[in-house]
């Protein structure tokens, strides 16, 4: 038994390490800031992502991962929708709002920002560089992550810089 032990405690160990190891990697791609939104009413969430983008231009249609573990992940699977709301360097204290920074959770991470309903019922952010509103369309499971793939159902232009995350920091483009 002390070998079974000690060989799952080993194999942690080294998935820990690697997980670790893609998240430093990963960390050094210079990544646009999004903020994805999801429910309505007191059951609107959301969070900060920099892995959304598009999938396809014919039809349009958006892809984005969340973590199955988030708060945002359930809000998405029972309303059938999420915005990408793509941020302006100016919208930096939105973002890490929508991280968690602060501990604001749920509907309470809205405060502070003009928002409007979309045609799938999420959330826009007035002054992003855009706001893309999807429907559902597929989601593939993965290990920790959803793969939500949207289709396309309006896009809102915004104009200004685009807000970066790079190693843990936040950076103006433009």
């Amino acid at each position: 038994m002390t070998a079974t032990v000690t060989y799952i405690h080993e194999e942690r160990e080294n998935i820990a390490r690697e997980a670790a190891d893609l998240k430093t990697a990963m960390r050094q791609v210079a990544s646009g800031v999004s903020i994805i939104t999801a429910g309505h009413g007191s059951y609107r969430t959301g969070a900060t992502v920099t892995s959304a983008t598009a999938l396809s231009t014919e039809p349009p249609t958006m892809i984005v991962n969340i973590n199955r573990s988030s708060s945002t992940w359930p809000v998405i699977a029972r309303f059938n929708h999420f915005c990408v709301n793509i941020l302006c360097s100016d919208q930096e204290a939105i973002a890490s709002r929508f991280a968690g920074v602060g501990g604001f959770k749920g509907a309470e991470r809205y405060e502070g920002a003009d928002w409007f309903e979309l045609e799938s019922g999420a959330s826009g952010l007035r002054g992003a560089l855009a706001v893309i509103d999807c429907a559902v369309e597929d989601v593939v499971e993965r290990h920790t992550h959803a793969i939500v793939i949207g289709r396309v159902l309006s896009i809102t232009h915004g104009e200004g810089q685009a807000l970066v995350y790079r190693a843990g920091q936040y950076f103006p483009v433009g």
